[in-house]
């Protein structure tokens, strides 16, 4: 795999053909995909086309022939493996501490793939004999020790995780085992068998990057009618082995031994392994442990959940009929009814609402109306037409630091708006600007004015730089890159050449100059003046030094007949450094500068000229533009905003027409979503992830959301025409949440119990009591409302002492499911959580 940006600069190479090119990518360097550059470790949450890119190990190695690598670098060779309806290449080998029950000193580092055997490896690193009877013990913390019951099962199986250390221990020659469990485990048997707990008041071990699942199971366990039904095994009744569409009724079982471990009220927390393992065998996208988005579980668990209980054996084959401009109310009906034929369960009875479908034709004005069964509701946030940047603006003046900005530009603006925002601030004409992105020492993209700013990440570094005004404007400015390099102390001998080898520092500088002012003399001035140096007059104590011992050597010859080396000296003295000129990469292989309007040129530094004359702690700091200090200003929307919006008619786009049944084509038809009927838990999705073609990005605006009275009797189309009809009014019950940006983040849940009535803070296996005034974040993204007329006022009164934390342990009885003689004490394993999102 690649560093993207040096492949997205050997294709822009390879496609403008000039060996000379600015593009010219020099060897390849993943130097930004390395934690650190001493274990070649690599950084976490690296995302595929976005920070590095894969290609066949055939391209590599002619890549590689072509242009080299930097020195020491490792190749990033990966290995692709056939996983359940997949094809997937392992970016990030599974890293397992090995070590044997008898010597656990002795730990081995060792990397999996996960379609590795771990027995055999483990066989295999402690010479151990292959028919050896062995048992393994996986142990995820330090308080953490669980059995592998099947030894022979692949490392994606077992749900093994980076970080986590397998322990084997072998039988011994009289028949028994060294222990019933390794010793390693902080608390007595007796201590936590005496903690009884709040009932649904339990963490969830975060088995790695796992927090999106564990936020998703902690709102459906707070669900009361979802949560009740599994409590008192009716899905035993209903669980459906033989639906194609289920997943053979192993979904519905892992969900329900979680939900009665977890309101059993004997756990601090509880290690949800063999519900992953089973969700990654029926969803190969949640395969692994990356980071995964709560809702998109959600969607698949509350699916996978109604196939596995569905009432309905044998699905019979229903033929839609047209609305034909039959009244709502009765293709609403025969919509409903034709649904429950054919999917009938408790997901059905507790989420399943109705909304109504309305396309019209733009051609013909053909009209078609449906009613269509829902899960969720997935509501757009309002977007803003503007958005922050983050810039760094570098003055013309060579004794003011860059400072950082903070300017609003247009969303679909351009570089010219970018720079018209940072004029006001500045009082420089944008004309007198040039943005720049900088990265690694050298110019990324230097942008035109009329580019788009969607080009532009919020992580790049962006430098705008002032450019001077030529008195006589009818002298040609060239805009010129400086870079700035130092040698190094040796010559690079192994490349057949006599140059320095170099390498780059500093910020890059963008000047403007005539013309008719490049040469070497006038640059070095420039660039002296430009840098706030001082051409050095007098020579050192040291060069005063060198001369007595040159003098010494040739004493009797008259100063203008010494040496010439001597004079040579005398005279490199006088520069602090020499200018070269560079392609855009800032290397000086192939071909000399890069004329046009755009040449780069280097200054190269001799080090200890460097470190005499130059401070570069100094020329990296910055200032803050009092625009930074400025809070952003929170947008707020309404929950009722979010709804209107989702019922507000739109135009369909081009990838996804309408074929019209009368004009028998596709069309661009307009659409418009009705809610009619609402189901008896309403789960609301904020749609805070914006992807288009151009942009890509998260909306933290807060979304104000009531705890209580959420009423929709204003937007439902289906009126009360009985008595019978339930209210339209809400309590919520809980939220899923998402910290964090698009890349990373961390998810988390609110929720409140519903036999005391208090609400909590689910953050992996750490459990808080929560206060209502607490739950409206910028960081809600998933929202659980129960209908008021189903909801039944707490059994219990509110606690008053603390609720379970991660601090203290938690029993997992999963494994009192013991067929040998370790029951008693397999029955004490307690977890705590691994801190890895």
């Amino acid at each position: 795999s690649f560093q993207r940006r040096w492949y997205e600069q050997w294709k822009e190479f390879v496609e403008t053909g000039d060996q000379n090119s600015s593009s010219f990518p020099g060897q390849i360097d993943n130097t930004e995909l390395f934690e650190d550059l001493d274990s070649y470790h690599l950084k976490e949450r690296l995302v595929e086309n976005e920070d590095f890119m894969l290609v066949p190990a055939e391209a590599w190695h002619k890549l590689l022939a072509w242009y080299g690598m930097v020195d020491g670098q490792p190749p990033l060779e990966r290995k692709v493996v056939d996983l359940p309806s997949t094809l997937k290449v392992e970016v990030y080998p599974i890293e397992i501490f090995l070590c044997l029950h008898s010597n656990m000193e002795n730990v081995i580092n060792a990397q999996f793939s996960r379609v590795d055997n771990i027995r055999e490896a483990m066989c295999e690193a402690f010479s151990v004999p292959p028919g050896s009877e062995c048992r393994l013990w996986m142990k995820s913390s330090d308080s953490s020790c669980e059995r592998l019951r099947n030894v022979h099962i692949s490392v994606l199986d077992a749900c093994l995780s980076s970080g986590m250390t397998v322990i084997m221990e072998t039988r011994n020659a009289d028949g028994t085992w060294p222990s019933s469990r390794p010793q390693i485990m902080r608390n007595s048997v007796e201590e936590q068998d005496s903690y009884r707990g709040q009932p649904g008041v339990c963490g969830l071990t975060n088995l790695g990057n796992t927090c999106f699942m564990n936020s998703a199971l902690q709102c459906l366990s707070n669900t009361p009618p979802l949560t009740e039904y599994f409590l008192l095994s009716s899905y035993l009744e209903e669980l459906n082995f033989t639906n194609p569409l289920g997943m053979k009724g192993e979904i519905a079982e892992a969900y329900a031994d979680v939900i009665k471990q977890m309101w059993s009220g004997r756990h601090y927390s509880v290690v949800p392994r063999v519900f992953k393992t089973k969700v990654g065998h029926f969803a190969s996208q949640f395969l692994g442990y990356q980071q995964h988005d709560s809702q998109e579980l959600l969607s698949f668990l509350l699916d996978g959940l109604h196939e596995d209980l569905n009432r309905v054996k044998n699905k019979e084959y229903i033929e839609l009929r047209d609305a034909a401009g039959r009244p709502d109310q009765e293709v609403a009906e025969e919509a409903w009814r034709n649904h429950r034929r054919r999917n009938d369960s408790v997901i059905v009875d507790t989420f399943h609402g109705l909304f109504k479908s309305t396309l019209v034709c733009p051609e013909c004005r053909k009209v078609s109306v449906t009613f269509d069964p829902f899960c969720y509701l997935s509501v757009p946030l309002p977007v803003s037409k503007e958005r922050i940047m983050e810039v760094f603006f570098v003055s013309l003046d060579p004794y003011a630091k860059p400072a950082q900005h903070r300017v609003v530009v247009p969303k679909a603006g351009k570089v010219f708006d970018l720079c018209s925002a940072l004029s006001e601030m500045t009082s420089v004409p944008p004309t007198q600007m040039v943005v720049a992105d900088v990265f690694n020492h050298r110019f990324y993209k230097i942008y035109n004015s009329d580019e788009s700013l969607s080009c532009i990440l919020d992580r790049d570094d962006i430098f705008v730089y002032e450019l001077s005004v030529l008195e006589e404007q009818q002298e040609e400015q060239v805009l010129l890159a400086l870079y700035l390099r130092e040698r190094s102390h040796y010559r690079d001998y192994g490349s057949g050449s006599s140059s320095y080898g170099t390498t780059l520092f500093g910020h890059p500088l963008l000047l403007s100059t005539p013309r008719s002012s490049c040469s070497r003399e006038a640059l070095y001035n420039l660039f002296l003046q430009r840098l706030r140096l001082q051409q050095p007059c007098e020579t050192t104590e040291e060069e005063k030094e060198e001369d007595k011992q040159e003098e010494a050597c040739s004493p009797s010859l008259p100063a203008n007949e010494q040496p010439a080396r001597r004079r040579a000296c005398r005279k490199r003295r006088k520069s602090l450094f020499t200018i070269q000129a560079v392609n855009s990469n800032g290397t000086t292989e192939r071909g000399t500068g890069e004329g046009g309007t755009q040449p780069y040129v280097a200054i190269d530094w001799d080090p200890e000229m460097k470190k005499r004359f130059y401070n570069e702690n100094e020329a990296e700091k910055y200032v803050k533009h009092a625009s930074m200090e400025v809070p952003q200003q929170q947008t707020t929307v309404q929950l009722q905003e979010c709804i209107e919006l989702f019922t507000t008619v739109e135009t369909l786009e081009e990838e996804n027409p309408w074929y019209c049944p009368v004009c028998k084509k596709h069309q661009l038809a307009t659409k418009k979503l009705d809610l009619w009927s609402l189901p008896e838990v309403l789960i609301i999705h904020l749609k805070r992830f914006s992807y288009t073609k151009f942009t890509r990005e998260k909306l933290d605006s807060i979304v104000d959301f009531p705890l209580r009275d959420l009423d929709f009797s204003g937007c439902l189309l289906k009126k009360n025409v009985s008595n019978g009809e339930p209210p339209s009014c809400y309590d919520l019950i809980a939220v899923s949440n998402h910290y964090g940006g698009l890349r990373d983040g961390h998810y988390t849940s609110y929720a409140c119990n519903k036999d005391n009535g208090q609400w909590y803070y689910f953050d992996d296996s750490k459990v808080t009591y929560a206060r209502e005034d607490q739950i409206v974040t910028n960081a809600a993204y998933v929202l659980f409302y129960h209908r008021q007329d189903k909801i039944r006022k707490p059994t219990l009164p509110a606690p008053s002492t603390s609720p379970a934390s991660s601090t203290q342990p938690a029993n997992d009885i999963t494994s009192c499911k013991e067929e040998d003689a370790e029951q008693g004490a397999a029955a004490a394993a307690s977890y705590v959580t691994m801190e890895t999102d």
